[in-house]
């Protein structure tokens, strides 16, 4: 799969480099609108005019729904677009253009939509604007990122052209048939893949590479490459993510060090990740303007099945070793001043079903003692002699800081050498990591695309899922995310998910390191500044006055 936001750099929009985005061209500039006999900034219904800025990195693709699974571009999606259901701050989901979702199996599903819909062209959003773009982008040959994202469809196929079951019964219903019945099902349709398409772009594709056409709270006023995606409110949007503001521009900067100073001289009016170089002071900089919270996202150590040393029962005791060697709570304190949270399960706090206590999570603990009797009884049973441990990543980045950290821990506990290998860009690494080639563990990580334990295993764990790049298989494991999958309520798939939690935290294919918080910040210039529980900001609900 190609997930939205892969953290190896990176899945689901690859959040590829998470302390590496970039920046800008200048500050944003501030337009307002000032009403005939109203107040600057103010409009009828409270809602205030001011252009909200934002940094934001040049999108890799056109801003579709099913190319979009970057950073650069998703925050714009998620804002021209609409969908069936929408999260809240919190990951709530709530309908937006559904009228209905109904299924008495799990597996087949008919979906209503409300009547009224127009996409920016005028023309209206139809079922029919959810099958074509839902069938085009599961069909291998178009080439769309986020095919995988169809695989539980009936029909779905990652080897060859085939068409999921997906079909048109009237201008408001259609109906979905999944190969297996999936109680979450109805919870998935609020990520971007699942957005409707208009037929346009079925015949101008290439339109969406500057003025794209949605159906969401903004349209594209305008994109100047390399500088700023203007939105503005778009005024046929019916649904419950009124804009309060006069629009947003999102500024691309190549550095963010260059935001952050933008936003505090004012220039820029909310920064969704606050450089590495500000970790020690932003919150002291930015008071309560300071954002830093759990999000759906997590850091691993991956171990790949490729390498001999950790496979078999010494390597099971190696990977636990490597695990208990680890001081999180020391290095998310000295590396990130607290902006991260040391793991204690494969998911994230801001996800129903997160636990601190599922059997086997024991091993996430620092044990020094524990960590080095466990390396010398592997040693005992298949001595690797004069070893060193090498972790890789890209050097473009800030990782490295926290990769000798962890093995500065490990060299010391263990009593064996452990080196940083890096490949000089992410795409390098990327290249060597998905061809089975990286000659140790290497990191990587996850950004949820939704809001649910199962995102953060199947696509990652499951076998011959597209971000299961450390090639791990384990049929129990996989049973029991069909189990869960097949559940009566997604209730009773949470706990299944824990017991597939179990599996993992036996046979480590990842080691969980710690979740990655919200570290973000706004100027004084902006209210209602809110970040959702995948760290993006919730843009609609932003105020701003002059």
């Amino acid at each position: 799969m190609t997930p939205r936001r892969r953290l190896a750099g990176i899945g689901a929009f690859a959040l590829a480099s998470a302390l590496v985005l970039s920046a800008c061209g200048g500050g944003g500039g501030d337009n307002t609108d000032t009403g005939e006999g109203g107040d600057a900034g103010a409009t009828e219904g409270g809602a205030t005019t001011g252009i909200v800025t934002v940094n934001g990195t040049e999108p890799q693709n056109p801003l579709t729904p099913g190319m979009t699974n970057e950073v650069g571009g998703g925050l714009a999606v998620k804002n021209i677009f609409a969908g069936l259901v929408y999260y809240d701050a919190e990951g709530a989901t709530h309908y937006e253009m559904a009228e209905s979702i109904e299924s008495e199996d799990n597996q087949n599903w008919t979906i209503t939509i409300q009547d009224g819909w127009t996409f920016s062209d005028g023309t209206p959003v139809t079922a029919q604007s959810y099958v074509d773009a839902w069938k085009y982008t599961a069909l291998l040959s178009n080439g769309q990122n986020q095919q995988y994202f169809f695989h539980d469809f009936a029909g779905w196929s990652e080897t060859e052209d085939s068409e999921i079951a997906v079909e048109v019964v009237d201008d408001h219903t259609f109906t979905v048939e999944l190969a297996f019945p999936n109680a979450e099902f109805e919870r998935t349709l609020g990520y971007t893949a699942f957005m409707p398409m208009p037929e346009v772009f079925f015949e101008t594709p290439d339109i969406y590479s500057d003025a794209p056409v949605g159906n969401g709270p903004y349209v594209v006023e305008s994109w100047e490459h390399e500088n700023v995606i203007s939105l503005r409110p778009n005024p046929d949007y019916t649904g419950p993510r009124t804009p309060q503001n006069g629009g947003i521009d999102i500024v691309i900067y190549t550095d963010e060090n260059t935001a952050y100073n933008d936003l505090l001289s004012d220039n820029l009016d909310i920064i969704t990740n606050v450089p590495a170089s500000a970790f020690q002071t932003f919150e002291s900089d930015l008071g309560d303007r300071a954002v830093n919270q759990p999000a759906a996202v997590i850091q691993v150590i991956q171990v790949p099945a490729w390498l001999p040393e950790f496979e078999g029962e010494a390597g099971n005791l190696r990977r636990q070793a490597i695990s208990k060697a680890i001081d999180r709570e020391q290095v998310t304190e000295t590396v990130f001043a607290g902006t991260r949270t040391p793991a204690t399960d494969f998911t994230s706090p801001v996800i129903d079903g997160y636990s601190e206590d599922i059997p086997g999570s024991e091993v996430l603990q620092y044990d020094p003692e524990g960590a080095k009797q466990l390396w010398d009884e592997a040693e005992g049973m298949d001595p690797l002699g004069d070893y060193t441990l090498q972790l890789a990543s890209n050097a473009d980045s800030d990782h490295q800081t926290w990769v000798e950290a962890v093995c500065n821990n490990i060299r010391t506990v263990l009593e064996i050498e452990c080196e940083f290998y890096p490949y000089p860009t992410f795409a390098e690494f990327l290249d060597a990591r998905d061809a089975g080639e990286v000659p140790g563990l290497f990191r990587g990580g996850w950004q949820a695309d939704w809001p649910a334990m199962s995102n953060f295993l199947g696509p990652v764990y499951g076998t011959g899922a597209g971000s299961n790049d450390m090639q791990y298989s384990n049929e129990e494991f996989d049973a029991k995310l069909t189990e869960a999958g097949a559940a009566e309520s997604p209730e009773e798939a949470t706990e299944l998910y824990k017991e597939a939690q179990e599996i993992l935290f036996r046979d480590l294919p990842g080691i969980p390191l710690w979740y990655n918080n919200a570290t973000a910040g706004y100027a004084a210039t902006v209210d209602n500044v809110q970040f959702g529980w995948d760290s993006d900001p919730i843009l609609h609900e932003v105020t701003k006055s002059e």
